[in-house]
């Protein structure tokens, strides 16, 4: 079904970067990191100042290497160790149904890039792609002929945290690899140990175009410069994007014949999907993988930079900036709109909503729009997530409190009036005060006022 009023989107073109900008380019591809999810060339903007700069996490109080991690894959190991939990090995796929289901991660979540840009790049290609599946903390990385799993993870106080596992062992062993941070801590995860989704041009052999340039992608971008590097299913009208893509002469095609090939329910006739579990690379995952990566990432910063704050001077004032940086992106306010209707598997859109938690009246965080944006209440539902809730207190208390007034609209900023309607800033406020279990009293006693003076009205 398509949006009746979307206008055609002006094709993509590709402009040479700096010389600087290839060499940057040159050293993430060649790096030995693989949560490296390339795929443009646009210059990589600044969340807030410093959002660039690396955060020192060898040194308390992160000290990242000789703190346990406490993700979902560290404790699942834990829990394999003690024979609590045993992973079948399928004869096909290895351990990744198995473990897929054991994480709650839906098979549905399978996006595929055939970029030659993880550690295991010589197996990779548009005849053999990478696949990736996720949950709202893990990614799990399947190389098709490969004994090797890629596995990462978020945990609450460190960030990315990544793992290889050789399924060729005779007993699963999830093994810690900080190798990855040569890619995975850099000025692209905003300083602390994180995960990335880009955006550039391949050759026909899945090999990155250095001339081109890379992107960074996230809700903010654009959708003409998503996906250059990844297949892409589902529907998404008249807007144009890079995916699918394989080559110069396939982006010239696509200037001159806008989605000449995009709109696709499947892939089979792009390549031999038969050793995947699906034939499909879902848009609208790949949306909800562009926004959770840089949301992760964010926390994390805000996560390492209270840390060091409060060690250093006892308080978080000095994170005024960020937190507002912060803000913004939580709410979505710099979304890039959508102007035709988005719709993807209807198996993984219902297990991503299915989630919750919902409110009273049925509402949720999670609940899709894809009309005109990618949710219909734009407030992240990583607000839920233990990155979320374990952040210093000093710092969740200043974000709650910034979070109300521009909910109520108590300290109005045109940025916000502009992209959150009132009824919008009070249904987040509502389902946020039934669903969030640490807010402040002062949350729930706006949501009684209010409610009070309807019923006055109504009177």
């Amino acid at each position: 079904m398509k949006h009746p009023s979307a206008p055609a989107q002006p094709a993509p073109r590709w402009t040479r970067p700096s010389g600087r900008d290839s060499r940057d380019t040159l050293w993430l591809t060649v790096s030995h990191g693989w949560w490296l999810f390339l795929l443009s060339a646009s210059v990589l903007r600044a969340d807030f100042q410093g959002s660039s700069h690396l955060i020192g996490i060898d040194d308390p109080p992160v000290s990242y290497a000789k703190t346990q991690a406490v993700d979902p894959i560290a404790r699942l190991q834990r829990k394999i160790d003690a024979g609590e939990v045993t992973l079948r090995k399928d004869p096909k796929y290895g351990y990744y149904p198995s473990l897929l289901e054991f994480l709650n991660i839906p098979v549905s979540s399978q996006v595929l890039v055939f970029s030659k840009t993880s550690f295991q790049r010589d197996r990779i290609s548009a005849s053999s792609p990478r696949a990736v599946y996720f949950n709202d903390d893990v990614y799990v990385g399947f190389v098709k002929g490969s004994e090797i799993m890629e596995v990462s993870s978020v945990d609450p106080q460190l960030g990315g945290v990544f793992y290889t596992l050789d399924q060729s062992l005779p007993k699963p062993k999830f093994v810690r690899n900080d190798q990855c941070l040569e890619c995975h801590q850099s000025a692209k995860t905003m300083g602390s140990p994180g995960h990335l989704v880009r955006s550039f041009v391949t050759e026909e052999s899945g090999q990155p175009d250095l001339n081109t340039g890379v992107s960074q992608v996230n809700h903010r971008t654009p959708f003409q410069e998503r996906w250059g590097g990844w297949y892409v299913s589902g529907q998404h009208g008249k807007q144009i994007h890079r995916g699918n893509l394989l080559g110069a002469k396939e982006v010239l095609r696509n200037e001159k014949e806008p989605n000449f090939r995009a709109n696709l329910d499947s892939l089979r006739n792009l390549f031999d999907t038969s050793a995947y579990l699906l034939d499909t690379s879902d848009v609208v995952a790949l949306m909800i993988l562009e926004h959770q990566s840089h949301m992760h990432n964010f926390l994390t910063r805000l996560n390492h930079s209270a840390r060091i704050a409060l060690s250093q001077y006892g308080h978080v004032r000095y994170l005024k900036s960020p937190v507002e940086a912060f803000l913004r992106y939580l709410f979505f306010v710099e979304e890039a709109p959508l102007t035709d209707r988005v719709s993807g598997s209807p198996e993984y859109a219902r297990a991503f909503q299915a989630r919750g938690p919902k409110d009273s009246k049925g509402r949720s965080l999670r609940e899709l729009d894809l009309r005109t944006r990618l949710f219909k209440y734009p407030c992240s539902y990583l607000i839920y997530s233990g990155a979320f809730t374990q952040l210093p207190a000093p710092l969740k208390d200043q974000i709650y409190a910034r979070m109300l007034d521009v909910l109520t609209g108590a300290h109005p900023a045109p940025e916000y009036a502009a992209r959150l309607a009132p009824e919008t800033r009070q249904a987040i406020l509502e389902i946020l005060v039934e669903t969030q279990q640490d807010l402040p009293a002062a949350w729930r006693a706006e949501v009684e006022k209010g409610s009070k003076l309807k019923a006055s009205y109504a009177r």
